[in-house]
């Protein structure tokens, strides 16, 4: 379950916090997801030109797009942020580059342990892992994770939360 876990995400991380992060096969799943995306809500922004001649019609397409490139360029980036970390009590998952967050996740306190496959992570071998606990807030979905180190980690999340359930 080794993914890339020799350097913390950026340098305000403590020094005994191993971060795991996602495949960089997670880049491309991400990439298609935008440019679907962007393509169906820039042919949308063509409706004020085409359906009202309206004379500045083609300015909403010129921002949609702009706001597209930007958000593609950022996504190599904002993947590599993705990271997760399992210490003694909880697991810490991590995502943002300008808004960061950061949550931690106590073994006790899991619910429930899904994994998902979308038909385009499927197709590259990736798969997300998915916790959920009684407080909406704290859900947490890791994406871009290997098949088998998705099923590795969920194995081993419900075994701790079951040892940490019962000692409550």
């Amino acid at each position: 379950m080794t993914i890339d876990a020799s350097q913390p995400l950026d340098r305000s991380d403590s020094i005994e916090t191993v971060w795991q992060r996602v495949s960089p096969k997670y880049i491309v799943v991400d990439l298609v997801g935008y440019l679907i995306s962007a393509v169906i809500v820039t042919a949308v922004s063509f409706v004020p030109l085409l359906a009202f001649e309206w004379s500045l019609g083609w300015l909403p397409p010129i921002v949609v797009g702009a706001l597209s490139l930007l958000m593609v360029a950022l996504t190599p980036r904002r993947v590599r942020a993705i990271g997760y970390a399992l210490r003694d009590d909880d697991l810490l998952f991590r995502r943002g580059i300008m808004w960061t967050r950061v949550v931690s996740v106590p073994y006790g306190r899991m619910q429930l342990v899904d994994i998902n496959r979308g038909p385009l992570a499927r197709a590259v071998g990736l798969s997300e892992l998915k916790l959920v606990t009684a407080a909406a807030a704290t859900g947490v979905v890791i994406p871009g994770l290997p098949e088998a180190a998705a099923e590795e980690l969920r194995d081993t999340l419900v075994t701790l939360a079951e040892s940490r359930r019962a000692g409550l």
